[in-house]
């Protein structure tokens, strides 16, 4: 199976698509940049942020867990950690 992904560069040449002609290719990238930043500051923060129609990116905290070694069976804890979780709106959902 073909992997369809887009990345970061994709995106940015996307962008510029949208924008315009008059738009530059560094318009478009620095605006890509600004919305990444942004979205980072904001959750780093603990804040959500909430995309209506697109979704919500927020932090989610994993408790403390014990958990196994796989080669050799000992037992060992795992500390409490965040991690982002991302929740696709519905009119994401719906494509």
């Amino acid at each position: 199976m073909k992997n369809d992904a887009i990345n970061k560069a994709g995106l940015v040449t996307a962008v510029q698509a949208i924008l315009g002609e008059d738009a530059t290719r560094k318009c478009a990238e620095d605006s890509v940049n600004a919305v990444i930043d942004a979205i980072k500051e904001s959750v780093k923060a603990g804040k959500s942020v909430q995309l209506v129609g697109f979704g919500t990116f927020s932090v989610a905290v994993r408790k403390a867990r014990t958990g196994v070694n796989p080669r050799t069976g000992a037992k060992l804890s795992i500390p409490e950690s965040k991690s982002v979780k991302f929740k696709a709106g519905a009119a994401l959902k719906s494509l």
